[in-house]
C-alpha cells in the first residue's frame, strides 16, 4: 500500500511541475503559428506591397526568432526565405500584436531586405491596417 502512495505523490508531483512548462511551450507554438499564416497571408495577398518586383516567388522557410513584450503589446520578429529567380531572398518582419477585447490583432507591421532590431516606440511608425488576420489556424479556401 505504501508503494502506491508513493507512487501517487511522485505521479502528481510530475504533472504540477509539467504543467507551466507544456503551457509555455502551447503559447509558443500558438505564436509561432500565427506568425507563419500572417506572414504568409502578407506576402501573397492580391493587393499586397510587391516585394520582388514582380517577380513570381515561393516560401521556402519562415522562422520566428523573439518575442519581446514591451506594455501591452507584443513585439514578434522573424525571417522568410523565398525563392525568386533562381535565388533565395530573405526578408525580415516585426509584428507589433496588441490584445484588443480578449482578442490578439496586429496593429504594427514592418517587412525589410535587411536584419534589423526594433523597439516599441519605432514600429509604432508602422501601424498595421486589418488585411490579415492573426491566428494559429490556417483556414484553405482552395477548395
Amino acid at each position: 500500500m505504501k508503494k502506491y502512495f508513493y507512487l501517487l505523490i511522485v505521479i502528481l508531483t510530475a504533472i504540477t511541475l509539467c504543467i507551466p512548462v507544456c503551457a509555455d511551450e502551447f503559447e509558443f507554438h500558438q505564436l509561432e503559428m500565427s506568425f507563419k499564416n500572417f506572414l504568409r497571408c502578407e506576402l501573397t495577398r492580391t493587393d499586397g506591397p510587391d516585394y520582388f518586383n514582380g517577380q513570381p516567388f515561393t516560401i521556402t522557410m519562415i522562422d520566428l526568432f523573439a518575442v519581446h513584450e514591451e506594455s501591452d503589446m507584443k513585439i514578434v520578429t522573424g525571417a522568410v526565405k523565398c525563392f525568386v529567380k533562381n535565388r533565395y531572398i530573405t526578408l525580415y518582419a516585426a509584428v507589433g500584436v496588441e490584445n484588443i477585447l480578449g482578442k490578439d490583432k496586429v496593429s504594427y507591421f514592418v517587412i525589410r531586405h535587411k536584419d534589423f532590431t526594433i523597439l516599441a516606440t519605432e514600429l509604432f511608425k508602422y501601424p498595421y491596417k486589418d488585411r490579415c488576420e492573426w491566428g494559429p489556424y490556417r483556414i484553405d479556401t482552395a477548395n
